[in-house]
């Protein structure tokens, strides 16, 4: 078990590195924007938002730059977007 925790650990802290990164990035771009919408919770690898209707494509679309631009990987960070009236709806 311990093996294996040490190994998993740079992993998962580098993955909360680049999410808390995401936020910054998200949250200066709403503000940059003027929009009502606002982050309500990060839970693992996804961010929950409350926005008015009319602002969600625009919403999806900053979400989706900021975070799938927050770093440079060899490989793309890939970025879905699900909307509902609630979170069990959107997942």
């Amino acid at each position: 078990f311990g093996e294996r925790t040490a190994m998993n650990h740079p992993m998962q802290g580098t993955a909360a590195d680049i999410m808390k990164l995401a936020m910054i990035e998200v949250d200066k771009s709403l503000r940059e924007h003027g929009m009502d919408a606002k982050m309500l919770l990060q839970v693992h690898d996804e961010l929950v938002f409350e926005c008015p209707a009319d602002e969600l494509e625009r919403l999806s679309r900053l979400a989706c730059d900021a975070m799938g631009g927050v770093v440079e990987l060899s490989v793309p960070l890939e970025v879905n977007v699900a909307s509902g009236e609630n979170w069990a709806i959107a997942k």
